[in-house]
């Protein structure tokens, strides 16, 4: 390693991140679901319900494996685990595009396609910010994780055209075969840094929350952390922010089509996605110099506010202003949680630390999107669903106000550093 310059190593980083965002853009195909859920409701007459159950199948699938698909990543590194998950959504699409009752594309989609997804997201943000020092943990994490809200910018587009150019069936045929192509490819770029090395930071840290960031704290095992308050602290906001936004997402080209007459569903869906990726962004940002923490607060209370106005968007333009509100507000999770988990735990055992923490985001899946379903076949509305939504952000907000980081104990983690697999 002392032969490499300084712009090579950096290099390296930037190839890995820049190759993690790519296969998060694969793995994003969960968020197009709106446009599927939209046409097996009008098509093939499913209902509500029925449409947004694969959707919260998958997504709490993607959750559970997080916890061993990051195990598996800590241990062999991130380049098979990716590769893993690019061919088991691919297989899990194709399968669906033999699938014609809401039982099989449970399995199909939902079951197989969520393990999928939960392999290769596990092996994207770890290995990206283990080449970035402590200042620039939120940055890496936004633009890794920006993919998956990225994604739906031109998945749902395609999928559109796809449904209308061919059939339900094989629009999964052709997303399921471009996954297992892509995701093989691109994973091969993916590698941890070699043992020993020890990110420089850019500047020194002036603010208060880079000067948090850069404190060296143990690197915890999942049992020590699953032993902190703040785990499940972080677990609850993850929960509650989460299901308001997967609710939006879930039934967005449904709300579009009901709430403001407007029959271009997947351009809400589409928005959505943009915003989606700036919070994440712009989120990794302001978190390096305001705190992860605050950062969550901000974005919560700007939320529920959005959610609380969400049933008067009865007009296109009030639409779109509101899908990309929720859009920006929702991304900030997936940046800030990881982010955090980090700053509170280290880096070593991200992987696994972070798979546990996002089964928040398995819960929410099931909750936001089926309860929101469940209420508009009974109801005919979502206006109560935006009301629980705001309310749980409202909770949330409350949550992060008093969480703060672990206190750094007497005993930290042994500095002789572990060979990881590249």
């Amino acid at each position: 390693m002392a032969e490499e310059t300084a712009t090579a190593i950096k290099n390296k980083g930037w190839t890995v991140t820049i190759a993690a965002l790519s296969i998060n853009l694969v793995l994003g195909v969960l968020y197009a679901w709106g446009v599927i859920a939209k046409a097996l409701v009008v098509q093939w007459h499913w209902t509500k319900a029925q449409a947004a159950l694969p959707f919260t199948v998958s997504t709490a699938c993607f959750a559970i494996m997080m916890i061993f698909a990051g195990r598996l990543q800590d241990k062999v590194g991130p380049r098979l685990i990716a590769a893993a998950g690019g061919i088991v959504l691919g297989l899990g699409l194709v399968a669906s595009s033999f699938a014609a009752s809401p039982g099989l594309i449970l399995l199909t989609f939902g079951l197989v396609g969520g393990v999928g997804i939960g392999l290769g997201y596990s092996a994207t943000t770890p290995p990206a910010i283990k080449w970035f020092p402590p200042s620039k943990k939120g940055l890496i994490t936004g633009i890794v994780v920006s993919g998956v809200g990225l994604a739906a910018v031109y998945i749902s587009p395609l999928a559109q055209f796809l449904l209308k150019a061919t059939s339900i069936q094989q629009t999964f045929l052709y997303l399921g075969l471009g996954a297992i192509v892509v995701v093989s490819v691109l994973s091969q770029f993916l590698r941890n840094p070699p043992a020993g090395y020890h990110p420089a930071a850019a500047a020194p840290a002036t603010t208060p929350a880079a000067k948090a960031a850069a404190v060296v704290r143990p690197n915890l095992d999942w049992g020590a952390m699953l032993k902190t308050p703040q785990f499940y602290r972080l677990w609850l906001m993850f929960i509650l922010a989460a299901s308001a936004g997967l609710m939006i997402i879930a039934h967005v080209a449904i709300i579009a089509k009901e709430q403001a007459r407007w029959e271009w569903g997947f351009v809400p869906v589409v928005l959505l996605a943009i915003f989606n990726s700036c919070g994440r962004v712009i989120s990794g940002i302001v978190s390096d110099r305001m705190g992860r923490t605050q950062t969550m607060m901000l974005a919560f209370v700007l939320q529920a506010g959005n959610m609380f106005a969400f049933s008067h968007y009865t007009s296109s333009a009030l639409l779109v202003f509101g899908s990309a509100f929720t859009g920006l507000c929702y991304g900030t999770i997936f940046t800030l949680m990881p982010a955090a988990t980090a700053d509170f735990y280290g880096v070593k055992n991200l992987g696994v630390n972070y798979g546990f923490l996002f089964t928040g985001f398995g819960v929410a899946g099931v909750f936001g999107p089926l309860v929101g379903g469940k209420i508009r076949d009974v109801t005919g509305s979502y206006s109560t669903s935006y009301t629980i939504s705001a309310l749980m952000l409202l909770v949330g907000t409350a949550l992060a106000y008093t969480t703060r980081a672990p206190a750094v104990g007497a005993a930290v983690a042994s500095s002789v550093p572990s060979v990881e697999k590249a």
